[in-house]
């Protein structure tokens, strides 16, 4: 391509440098024929010998000169038989479309033509002189230049080829061959971290192809180790569910047996605990189920939601001397539609959130309204905001703990919950007032 491209960058340069060629070699020839003119006219009667005459049209490239004074014309030099003119040529005229006109019209006539160049005498503003010769040696130097333009030009496109070629090599072919081979290291074996791509400082797209493949082949190996630690993970829980799912059968049956003791104590806190246990029972029966926790599709139904509120408020852990004020601004009648099981552990799991985040005591507010076809809630708290690198991973399971012994979990399972009932979870605030989430349930 950069040979063609060359070439013809080449042709366009050609065509009104072989106009000048020519134009130059007229110009040439008549100069000489000028000084032959001066010479001539300082010699005695401006006579001159047979075999001097030749002599000179021989040097001047001519077949006759005139010379055009202001009130004269006087014939300086010419053969003993003065030949036919085919064309005339006014060097005073040097129209560049002219010239090249003229130049190829010569290129295309081919030799054989008798011309006549007149040209204007330096100097001498009322004199010209008048030259006729002979176009085909012109036509022989205008093809040798033809011919070495074309060489000159054929290895100056062939260097610079061979240039280009070597730089796209260098700049371009080399670091793109690596992307690809790092993408097809990656492929087969994605967890050999000797393979990974370490990118250039390049500022350029490759460059920033470079640092963005680094950078995602980095996280998936991350997430891949992840993903292995919960399939590890995961089979444990089976495990500990299988088990702990005997545990609390015979939790159950204690719990049953403590229903029939009359103490109004007994009787006030058996209902919450038989209520846990019963959701305990439940979550380990799923995970079992389907082998992960995976959450089943919510069975929406419609239920008083400051009861639920209540339940959250006794399951989150705060104590009678807690400094953490309770404040549920839920309307006394506000139905929700959705799986009433599900909704709780959204619940719990902001709330505990918050709890956990003012040690020192704060303010939880809960808040609901309806608008339209939703119902839209406000979890806020006093606490003190959530760090820059937990709300970039917020929703992501063990990402987006803010305490070094958390998981991370609660966020991703209210997430994933909220999302199941069609509706939406936004981080609203966080800062150091404290954090407010806002939930969206459509009907």
């Amino acid at each position: 391509m950069t040979l063609v491209f060359v070439m013809l960058a080449e042709v366009l340069i050609f065509v009104p440098s072989i106009a000048f060629f020519r134009l130059n070699y007229l110009i040439k020839i008549t100069d000489f024929a000028h000084l032959a003119t001066l010479s001539l006219l300082a010699s005695p009667d401006n006579m001159v010998s047979d075999e001097l005459r030749e002599e000179l049209l021989f040097r001047v490239g001519a077949r006759s000169v005139v010379f055009h004074g202001a009130n004269s014309r006087l014939l300086i030099l010419s053969e003993n038989m003065p030949p036919s003119i085919d064309a005339d040529f006014d060097l005073a005229d040097r129209n560049p479309l002219m010239l090249i006109e003229d130049a190829f019209m010569s290129l295309m006539i081919g030799p054989g033509r008798i011309i006549r160049v007149v040209t204007p005498i330096e100097n001498e503003p009322n004199s010209s002189l008048e030259v006729v010769i002979d176009e085909t040696p012109l036509i022989a130097a205008m093809y040798d230049y033809a011919w070495n333009i074309f060489l000159l030009s054929l290895i100056i496109s062939t260097l610079t080829a061979v240039l280009v070629y070597l730089s796209l090599l260098w700049m371009m072919v080399r670091p793109m061959r690596r992307l690809s081979e790092s993408m097809i290291a990656f492929r087969r074996a994605p967890e050999d971290i000797t393979r990974r791509l370490v990118p250039s400082k390049r500022q350029d797209e490759i460059g920033v192809a470079e640092r963005e493949l680094e950078i995602m082949q980095t996280r998936l190996r991350a997430a891949l180790k992840q993903k292995q630690h919960l399939v590890a993970l995961g089979t444990a829980v089976t495990k500990i569910s299988h088990d702990l799912r005997n545990i609390l059968s015979t939790s159950q049956i204690v719990s049953d047996s403590l229903a029939e003791i009359k103490d109004p104590k007994v009787q006030k806190i058996v209902p919450r605990l038989m209520t846990s246990i019963d959701r305990a029972i439940d979550l380990c029966t799923q995970t079992l189920k389907y082998g992960k926790a995976e959450e089943r599709e919510p069975k929406k139904e419609r239920f008083l939601l400051a009861a639920l509120v209540n339940e959250v408020k006794t399951s989150v852990g705060l104590s009678e001397d807690n400094t953490i004020v309770w404040n549920s601004q839920i309307p006394a009648g506000l139905m929700v539609n959705a799986d009433r099981d599900q909704f709780y552990r959204i619940l719990l799991n902001l709330c505990r959130n918050s709890v956990q985040a003012m040690e020192a005591g704060g303010v939880i507010d809960i808040s609901a309204a309806r608008t339209a076809n939703h119902t839209l809630f406000r979890i806020s708290d006093s606490g003190p905001g959530l760090p820059a690198k937990a709300k970039e991973h917020l929703f992501e399971p063990f990402s987006g703990s803010t305490r070094s012994e958390g998981t991370g979990l609660g966020l991703s399972i209210a997430h994933e919950l909220i999302t199941a009932h069609g509706g939406e979870i936004l981080l609203e605030r966080s800062d150091v007032n404290g954090t407010v989430f806002c939930l969206d349930i459509p009907d």
